[in-house]
């Protein structure tokens, strides 16, 4: 098993029931267990269309077996699942999932940046992330 952290956020719908949904499915994944939680937290939107609705976020500390692809195509068919609508960058979201760590990996490719490429400006994922260290 691998530890990761994972970045989860929600504005659009009844955000608490989206993260739970996505929990639920995360937690479902063959070879993951989520560990921890940190606490959710309401946040503005950076960046994307104006007039979105906040966000809340929160970090997930996980083990796992799959590889980083094979973790970001299931946390991809999560989002989907949950009706992530991929329109706008940065636009609103049923539900975002983003792979922040994983183990002491460290990926740049098209599809995938190990650490996440803007872990650093965003406080609503560093305290969480921070808080589960």
């Amino acid at each position: 098993m691998q530890t990761c952290f994972l970045g989860i956020g929600s504005n659009l719908g009844d955000r608490r029931k989206n993260i739970r949904l996505a929990l639920e499915k995360i937690s479902s994944l063959k070879n993951t267990k989520i560990l921890k939680l940190s606490k959710i937290v309401e946040t503005k939107p950076m960046g994307g269309p104006s007039g979105q609705g906040k966000f809340l976020n929160a970090v997930l500390k996980v083990d796992t077996k799959l590889t980083p692809l094979k973790l970001l195509k299931q946390l991809q068919k999560v989002e989907n699942e949950l009706g992530r609508k991929r329109t706008v960058r940065w636009g609103p979201r049923t539900i975002d999932l983003d792979i922040l760590l994983f183990a002491d990996k460290v990926i740049d490719r098209k599809d995938l940046k190990i650490p996440h490429p803007r872990l650093m400006e965003r406080d609503f994922v560093l305290e969480p992330l921070l808080n589960l260290l």
